[in-house]
Order: structure tokens, then sequence, then C-alpha cells
């Protein structure tokens, strides 16, 4: 989900809100389909399509309609509301409880080789080496040229449209891609919790956000493998700082109702950070720049206890002859 969010917002500077309602469609997919008796591949194939479907809708709202990409993914967001009640069968929600998923099946097949209380580490493995292949399939895709120029996309429109490439239909391609990715997160998160839920979504961009600016306060590269990384790993920690306010934030009276809180306060203090808001990081600036301006005037002068020099003006009729009409060439 959040390898998506960067994609929208970072590589293409595209305000997605569409996360809202993908998330919860793939899950929505996921649980009708394995519901019906399909396999778990197949349910995930059809998810990921669910999404990239979505994504397509947003993105010619915005080409086509010329709405603002902000209000384009909000009204999409919207409208998936609805449609995932009609996925759902117009049921709020769907239990996996009694359904065999690849979770399940992984489960199962580990405890015929691992000791009960170790088998659930196989799922964990599982999900790392399905992230680590999601990650590097992005690596691979981003060197290749359609992938650099949707880089170059959100950061110079004005270099596609010089080179000769439609700057929507990149634009397109990438907000499909991203809501795939985010409908598979929402499938992943269907199975593993045991059932799916219309509301599942509900400020799943903000926690992509939060993942993402924490990511680009931890690592800072312009290396597409480490950007990828960086997303990762601001996931992860992000999750962690969830936990530990879920589990031990009685302390300082904290509930659970205070998450959405504490993930805005996180967004906030990442942005004073990587912006370089803060008052004791500005007062260090303006000290540089005074230790520059100082350097810049003792430059200039000269070592203490040699005499400063004085510039004196040449006569005119000592001045040595030169190319010209009162001197040789």
């Amino acid at each position: 989900m959040v390898l998506g969010v960067f994609i929208t917002f970072r590589t293409l500077n595209f305000a997605d809100m569409t996360v809202d309602g993908s998330f919860p469609l793939g899950a929505a997919v996921m649980a009708a389909m394995l519901l019906k008796g399909a396999s778990s591949g197949t349910a995930l194939g059809v998810a990921f399509l669910s999404g990239a479907l979505a994504g397509l809708v947003t993105a010619l709202i915005h080409t086509r309609l010329k709405i603002p990409d902000l209000l384009s993914g909000i009204l999409t967001m919207t409208m998936l509301y609805s449609l995932n009640l009609r996925v759902m069968s117009n049921r709020a929600n769907l239990s996996l409880l009694r359904t065999p998923t690849l979770f399940t099946q992984i489960g199962d097949w580990a405890g015929a080789f691992l000791p009960p209380e170790i088998a659930p580490i196989a799922i964990v493995l599982f999900c790392f080496l399905a992230v680590a292949a999601i990650k590097i399939a992005l690596d691979l895709f981003f060197h290749t040229d359609f992938g650099l120029s949707m880089g170059a996309l959100g950061a110079n429109p004005q270099l596609i449209i010089s080179q000769g490439m439609n700057p929507d239909v990149i634009k397109i391609c990438g907000i499909c891609l991203a809501n795939g990715l985010v409908a598979v997160s929402g499938a992943f998160a269907a199975m593993y919790q045991g059932f799916a839920d219309v509301s599942l979504g509900g400020g799943m961009i903000v926690s992509g956000l939060a993942s993402l600016m924490i990511g680009e306060f931890l690592i800072r590269s312009n290396r597409i493998s480490i950007l990828t990384l960086r997303v990762i790993l601001g996931s992860l920690l992000y999750r962690t700082l969830m936990y530990f306010a879920r589990n031990y934030g009685y302390h300082i009276h904290m509930t659970a109702n205070d998450l959405k809180l504490i993930t805005g306060l996180l967004i906030i203090l990442c942005i004073i950070v990587s912006q370089g808001h803060l008052p004791w990081r500005r007062s260090a600036a303006r000290r540089s720049r005074k230790r520059g301006l100082f350097a810049g005037k003792n430059a200039l002068s000269p070592p203490e206890g040699e005499p400063t020099p004085v510039l004196t003006k040449t006569p005119p009729s000592e001045a040595p002859a030169g190319p010209g009409p009162g001197g040789d060439a």
C-alpha cells in the first residue's frame, strides 16, 4: 500500500485519495472470490485488476474532464463505497474464518514440519518475500525507459512533452499501477484478519503518508532502490510506533481512539523536520551564514603584522606601452 502511495505522491506528484476506496475494494474482491471457491492466486490477480480499474477511473476524471487530482480521487473513493457493498452482496462485511486462504494454507503446510509455536513465522516470511519481490519488480520497472519517463513526469512535465510523449498516458499508467498495489494490500489484509469490511480503508491514505514521510526522515537518497527501501522501512517503523501506542499508551492515558491523532501529529512533525522549520536549525543556519560573511571579510584583510596594501593608480605617463596607437602591437 505504501509503495502505491509512493508512486502517486512522490513519483507522479499526484494527490490520490482513491487509496481509501481501492484498499477495501481489494479486500472485498478477495473475500467474494474466495467464498465463490476461487483460488487465492486468482483472487489476488483479480484484486489487482480491480484496483487498477479504480485508478483508471480517477485518472480519466482528472485527465479528460480536467478535474483537480484531489477532487478526482475523492469522487472515485466515494463511488467505490457503494461498489464495495455491491461486490460483497450488499453486506457490510464478509467473514473468511471458515474459508481456506493463502495464509491458512501456508500455516497448515508449516505446521506439518514446524512446532505449532513457530509455524506462524512461515506467514511472516512469506509476506517478507512478497514485499521483496514487489520492491525488486518496481526497481526494475523504474530503470526502464517508461519508468524513467514516469519518474521525470512528476518533477518536470514539460520535459516529457518536449520528448514527444503524452504525459496523460504515463500518468494514467502510474495511477493504475499504484491503486493495483493498494488493492493487493487490501486483499492481503482481508486474508490476514479473516474478514473484509466496507470501512476497512478508513484513514489508509493518512497511514500511507505517515509511513512515507517517516521513511524520508530515516534515509536521504535519490536512488530508486533506496527510495523504495526507505518507504518499506518507514511503514515498519510507523506500525511499530502504533503498536507501542496501542499497548503501552495507557501509562499516559492514551487509548486506541487516539491513534488517528498520533498519526496526524507524526505527519506534522515529519514535515516540520524535513522542511527545517525547527528553531534551533534556523538559528544554526543564521550562524553559518554569519560565519560565511565574516570569513569573506577576513579573506580580504592581510595577515596579522603585515601592512595593509594601498592600491595606487598608475599615472598615464608611466603606463606600459601596449596595443593601440601609443605602442607596438
